[in-house]
């Protein structure tokens, strides 16, 4: 074994491109790729090159030598992955798409969301010459869910803002932050300024439980906090009931794990990353002891990566169980007999058992506690939360598909507060289709159906365009794809070209909307969220106040103004 790929990886295959022996899997030309948890390194075949480490955006490669004792785990499960030997592709090569060709005018492109789909798809725009984009987001500050969705205590995973930062500095971009479109302006607005619209708006609403007491205080959508833990503007203002010893996660998928990793870890092992101030005051005076997970179907069916649930495993100031029956379904006990299951998903398992075998031992470590076979019935209170009461499922194996069936059995589990972390859903935008079974907007390898063929066509990328599955580089794929869609629209005339002639749409967004955020005043409140953190010894505080993002702005439009003094 020479180098092993770790829990943070975020998939978007640079490594996979510079490796010069093709011993990364699976590359984006195989059929695994989109779903795969992660990239695995071939202990085999790899020539301890290193080329794979300078690529990564995320620090996720490390030599062997140099893994912690909680990645060690890590060594087998890239063995795992290749432990059948399986027909491999030739080496892969970085994709060549169809050149742009514009005869020298200037093709303008808005896109609509500033988080990682929308900067993967700018910066496959901008490797074309006689290419100007501007990014616009509703929310003043850029990155989406890097930002404000990643856990602060997985700043290897906050590393790919670096990559971002260098997309940021190309010839041609433009930011135009705290702009709503639908709202602030249209998109007949944007079409008045641009070539052509991409939308990475992602998928920010919850999938709802659809229960009695779903509304009551106490019961909250894990989005609100997500985003409370990092500092997103629209839920820095949110609180929850940290009062009592147990709170319950339906759901089990990474986010879930991410939210009871939070709840359970001292806050003193958190004052260095960039967890919001108010989440960090908030956990000081946190009573939790335990986080209960639950899980509708089986151990098989675990949402949660198996990159994840190892990491959180190797927790040595948790303690982590699995508690009541693992709920094995026929087919994967069958599979597991025959030899026939996924080494992985074998692997996982096993880990779920371990846990399982753990006896809980007598000391004040707070426990995370998962739970399987149960599907809830009813948030229960009189006035706020005091309970969930669930039910107790079995398994059967319908065409294939794992389902839960409910029996006539039920549990309740006291609590006063109830996250429901089942999943993310895109929102519809105004002009544009939208499908309410996928949540999502229906297109041709990005391309948006439009009912009306005259129509200027328009583009999706993200989570708006496929649902909510994959990771961070997931989106470099998925970019690549749309932006060659819009590249062979333009070279066959169907997107004309000729909005050099009007106002560029930063100019005209900055003139008639008041506070848009530019690039420059970007870098002044990322500048001014370090320096404010280095003063409290934390990596930073971030600006969730529009105010204080405004007062930033202002010192940038008056150049030689005296800098503003971070408050610790």
């Amino acid at each position: 074994m020479t180098h092993v790929v770790t829990r943070s990886c975020c998939g978007d295959a640079s490594c996979v491109y510079a490796c010069p022996v093709n011993c990364i899997h699976p590359t984006p030309d195989e059929p695994g790729f989109a779903t795969a948890e992660m990239l695995y390194i071939d202990p085999a075949s790899c020539v301890d090159c290193g080329a794979c480490v300078s690529a990564c955006p995320v620090g996720a490669i490390k030599h062997h030598t140099k893994l912690t004792d909680a990645e060690l785990p890590f060594v087998a499960i890239n063995e795992m992955f290749h432990a059948e030997p399986a027909p491999r592709p030739p080496q892969a090569r970085t994709p060549v798409y169809e050149r742009l060709r514009t005869g020298g005018a200037t093709l303008r492109v808005a896109i609509v969301g500033a988080g990682p789909a929308g900067l993967y798809a700018a910066d496959e725009l901008l490797r074309h010459d006689d290419v100007q984009v501007t990014v616009v987001d509703r929310l003043p500050t850029p990155h989406g869910l890097v930002r404000s969705g990643v856990a602060p205590d997985h700043p290897d995973t906050k590393a790919v803002s670096a990559l971002f930062a260098k997309i940021e500095e190309l010839p041609g971009f433009a930011y135009s932050l705290g702009v709503d479109v639908g709202t602030d302006v249209s998109h007949e607005d944007l079409l008045r300024h641009v070539d052509a619209v991409i939308y990475a708006t992602g998928a920010s609403d919850d999938t709802r439980l659809g229960v009695p007491g779903e509304e009551l205080p106490g019961s909250h959508p894990a989005t609100s906090l997500v985003g409370w833990i990092n500092g997103h503007p629209s839920h820095a203002d949110a609180s929850f009931d940290l009062s009592a010893e147990r709170v319950v996660i339906i759901g089990n998928g990474n986010v879930a794990l991410d939210i009871a990793r939070i709840l359970a870890t001292d806050p003193e092992r958190l004052t260095g990353t960039d967890i919001s101030d108010q989440a960090l005051r908030a956990l000081r005076g946190s009573r939790v002891r335990e986080i209960v997970i639950v899980a509708r179907r089986g151990a098989a069916q675990a949402a949660c990566t198996l990159p994840e649930l190892t990491s959180l495993s190797r927790r040595d100031d948790l303690t982590v169980l699995v508690e009541g029956d693992l709920h094995l379904d026929e087919g994967t006990q069958r599979a597991r007999r025959d030899g026939t299951i996924d080494p992985l998903l074998d692997h996982k398992i096993s880990l779920l058992e371990s846990l399982a075998d753990r006896s809980a031992p007598d000391d004040d470590r707070p426990r995370i506690v998962f739970r399987f076979g149960l599907s809830p019935w009813e948030i229960e209170g009189a006035r706020r939360v005091e309970g969930v009461r669930l039910g107790v499922n079995t398994l059967r194996v319908i065409d294939g598909r794992v389902t839960a069936e409910p029996t006539e059995e039920a549990i309740t589990i006291d609590t006063s507060l109830v996250l429901r972390s089942v999943g993310y859903r895109g929102v519809p935008l105004r002009d544009l289709p939208f499908d309410p079974a996928t949540g999502t907007v229906p297109h041709e390898d990005g391309r948006v159906r439009q009912s009306d063929p005259a129509s200027p066509p328009v583009y999706v990328t993200g989570w708006i365009k496929r649902g909510p599955s994959g990771y961070i580089g997931t989106n470099k794929t998925d970019a690549q794809e749309t932006i060659a869609s819009l590249v062979a629209d333009v070279n066959i005339g169907r997107v004309p070209l000729g909005s050099a002639t009007r106002e560029p749409l930063d100019s005209f967004l900055t003139r008639t909307l008041p506070g848009v955020v530019d690039l420059a005043t970007w870098r002044a409140v990322e500048r001014f969220e370090r320096v404010r953190g280095a003063a409290a010894r934390r990596s930073r505080r971030k600006v969730v106040d529009p105010e204080l993002i405004a007062a930033v702005a202002e010192r940038v439009s008056r150049p030689g103004g005296r800098p503003m003094r971070p408050q610790v």
